[in-house]
């Protein structure tokens, strides 16, 4: 099998272009080439396929084996992949995901994709539909007891569902893989949850980790940047665009409430290519 290694922000995954033969049993597949010791080393497997209802469709595993709706840093190299690829010449791209259809601009140099601005769509806040088990309507500035310490959160899905954890402590320090576990699998997450530990630099910067479920802690999550960034512009701490540091990177995350849209812009790079035996 055929693979490209890329990565927006250090979110690595291993792409396979699917658009003319699908491969089979990719959840066991995503499991291995994941293994960073005995795989490819990857966050996850993502395909690229061909769509009824867009210009390509964008299938999603975890390192785990389990299906992602949506993933942001994931979607910009998918732009890249088939600009660079050849399999479209287009700058302006939708892509099917879970998650819903995703707009895609693609930013070139040298007639090469260098960043990719993904119009998100709208966030979602509704409990029920993120999925939050609450009787509130809505799961913003809530406390919640996680492992006997309590926390106040913002859920918001961006097509695959967050929990926004605002930091006195420095989020550099935390023990993530401690702590993490803990959100991923609490009893309020139906389909689990990906986490993002916040603290507000500025008023157009946030520092940001992330534990994403099925994967652990990765080096960016661009949902769990807009989820951050929407959690923040809407309780008034930060401004429109804001800047989310990530230990991989920055990404850029506009967002205009009067529209209800969210825009992610962040780079996009292939790290390499090669041939494993499935």
């Amino acid at each position: 099998m055929q693979f490209t290694k890329m990565h927006g922000c250090g979110n690595d995954y291993v792409y396979v272009d699917c658009t003319k033969t699908m491969i089979e049993n990719a959840d066991k597949l995503a499991i291995k080439v994941s293994d960073r010791h005995f795989g490819i080393g990857s966050d996850g497997l993502i395909l690229i396929a061909s769509s009824d209802v867009a210009d390509f469709q964008m299938i999603m595993y975890n390192a785990d084996g389990s299906r992602g709706e949506m993933c942001g840093n994931g979607i910009r190299c998918v732009g890249k992949f088939v600009y660079d690829k050849g399999l479209t010449t287009k700058k302006n791209i939708t892509v099917e995901t879970l998650g819903g259809i995703k707009t895609l601009e693609l930013h070139t140099e040298d007639d090469k994709v260098k960043s990719v601005r993904v119009d998100m769509g709208s966030p979602e806040f509704t409990a029920k539909k993120i999925p939050v088990i609450s009787d509130e309507e809505k799961m913003m500035c809530k406390d919640i007891e996680v492992n006997g310490e309590t926390y106040n959160v913002d859920c918001i899905s961006m097509g695959n569902p967050h929990c926004v954890v605002r930091m006195e402590e420095d989020v550099r320090e935390l023990e993530l893989e401690k702590i993490g576990p803990n959100f991923e699998n609490h009893k309020l997450f139906p389909n689990k949850i990906n986490t993002e530990f916040i603290n507000i630099l500025d008023k157009g910067r946030v520092r940001m980790r992330v534990w994403e479920r099925g994967s652990g802690e990765t080096l960016a999550c661009g949902t769990g940047a807009c989820a951050v960034a929407v959690s923040c512009i809407v309780n008034g701490l930060v401004s429109s665009p804001v800047d989310v540091e990530l230990i991989g990177g920055y990404l850029t995350i506009e967002y205009n409430q009067n529209e209800d849209v969210v825009y992610m812009s962040g780079p996009a790079e292939i790290v390499f290519e090669g041939e494993i035996d499935v």
